[in-house]
């Protein structure tokens, strides 16, 4: 979290606990509809995550800040998915919503993933360039503490993403499954 400049949209994401409900989902949905799920396509997740966040189509410069443990390598569910080497510093750019820059954060010893997350959210609900925020958290685990501190985040258009529905104030949601069934591959019309 040392960068200095901010983009307009930033998404913040646990990136372990995305990684385990992506397998969760394969897992379900591969017994449910009887055919094998692919990995999660990390860039069109992200993609749908931005739509999810409102983002409007346009030259938009977006931050993924993917927050991971550090015994963590890679995501186990996703293409791509090396932190290091396919993830951490590297764009991709969407044709209708801009340019999508992906940063890795890994956690220290220092400190655990939920108070790293949790920092990681104070500072970039403090910093003034950044206009929409897209949060996605263990809320399980920490969601306590990410309300209390997106109820007191002031001046920004905040989403959560999460399984369920969450009350509180400062935010709006959506549901994180969708996003994620978009990036698998699994459609609508499957279920009839």
């Amino acid at each position: 979290m040392e960068q200095t400049k901010w983009s307009e949209t930033v998404i913040l994401t646990d990136a372990g606990y995305v990684d385990a409900v992506v397998f969760n989902l394969t897992v379900n949905f591969e017994r449910m509809l009887n055919r094998p799920i692919p990995r999660a396509d990390l860039a069109q997740w992200l993609v749908c995550v931005a739509l999810d966040g409102g983002v409007e189509p346009g030259d938009n410069d977006i931050q993924a800040v993917l927050v991971h443990k550090k015994d963590k390598k890679a995501l186990d569910n996703f293409i791509p998915s090396d932190f290091s080497s396919d993830l951490d510093g590297k764009a991709f750019n969407d044709g209708k919503l801009g340019e999508f820059r992906i940063s890795s954060v890994q956690i220290e010893n220092l400190v655990d993933a939920d108070e790293l997350f949790v920092q990681s959210l104070e500072a970039l609900s403090a910093a003034k360039e950044i206009k929409r925020l897209i949060v996605i958290p263990d809320m399980e685990i920490y969601g306590a503490r990410v309300r209390e501190v997106l109820g007191r985040t002031e001046g920004k258009d905040v989403t959560l993403l999460a399984m369920e529905p969450q009350a509180g104030r400062g935010f709006r949601q959506d549901i994180l499954g969708y996003s994620l069934m978009s990036a698998l591959g699994i459609r609508g019309e499957e279920f009839k």
